[in-house]
């Protein structure tokens, strides 16, 4: 990918951050949207909550990759957070997808992070890109985040979306509370552990973003996961033999619930997801098993 200008959104989160080092590595000149006062050259200020960003800031860009949104597990899901994470992702999209389109010298491309939620619970079927959406909250929330980038797309910008599966990483998301419970002993399968989780490395999910930045014949969603999604009950294994501790610890159904409210739902839910056009599209896995993925967030913190 030829060195260019890169406007990002997020990040300071777990992708966001990491994706940013890894663009910077290769000659890229990235810069960063913030909420806030900007502290350094390369940041400028947006705002998503009001829907105002200057189209200036993204004219030049070769791409823009919007990551920010409020954290779907960080708190429990009362009515207020649920429309907390459902503006902060539809608002953020319109105001990035709109400043985009309205640009003097638009992006080229437009990657917006979303989710496998898209799929809702699909038990033991293999789902893709071409599945039709699931029910429930986190459904309904994806298929309205993907709609608001309809901006760039009818403006001619390359648009993608990223569905993110499980990233295995030590720190941050959902399995950067993982480890230091697997590590003390405590760790297990939560609920029955039939459900599949679809996981997905950090070093191939950046890898990936890249691969979609560079791709021309990717737009529309593409599914960020591992190739082979494994029960929570074999992840469970995993973590025990890579980091050699029991895996005894169990926690029911009901305790989540109680514990999560109706987050515990998709916790608890089974989502068997393909990558189907990252791999037909000839992306190469780094850590496509399990065991490497975990192996691999151990060596890099």
């Amino acid at each position: 990918m030829a060195a260019m200008r890169i406007a990002v959104t997020g990040a300071s989160g777990l992708i966001g951050g990491a994706l940013t080092t890894a663009l910077a590595r290769a000659g890229h000149d990235v810069v960063r949207l913030v909420r806030r006062e900007p502290q350094a050259a390369d940041e400028i200020r947006w705002d998503p909550a009001r829907r105002v960003l200057d189209p200036g800031a993204l004219s030049g860009c070769g791409a823009v990759v919007h990551l920010a949104g409020a954290g779907v597990g960080n708190r429990r899901w009362t009515e207020a957070r649920k429309k907390e994470l459902y503006d902060s992702r539809v608002r953020g999209t319109a105001t990035i997808a709109a400043a985009a389109a309205a640009a003097d010298s638009p992006p080229g491309v437009l990657l917006c992070g979303t989710a496998i939620g898209f799929y809702g619970d699909t038990a033991d079927r293999w789902v893709d890109e071409d599945s039709p959406p699931g029910e429930g909250f986190l459904a309904e929330l994806v298929q309205d985040w993907e709609a608001a980038a309809e901006p760039a797309a009818a403006a001619g910008i390359r648009t993608a979306f990223a569905r993110t599966g499980l990233v295995v990483a030590r720190e941050g998301g959902a399995w950067g509370r993982l480890f230091p419970l697997f590590k003390a002993g405590l760790g297990g399968r939560l609920g029955n552990g039939r459900q599949f989780w679809s996981f997905i490395a950090l070093h191939d999910e950046i890898a990936a973003m890249q691969y979609i930045l560079d791709t021309p014949a990717l737009s529309g969603p593409v599914n960020l996961t591992a190739p082979e999604p494994l029960t929570n009950r074999e992840v469970t294994a995993a973590m025990g033999r890579v980091l050699h501790r029991p895996t005894l610890a169990a926690v029911p159904a009901p305790v989540l619930r109680v514990a999560l409210g109706e987050f515990a739902g998709d916790v608890l839910g089974s989502q068997r997801v393909r990558p189907k056009r990252l791999v037909e599209s000839g992306f190469t896995y780094a850590f496509p098993e399990i065991e490497q993925a975990i192996a691999a967030a151990l060596r890099t913190g």
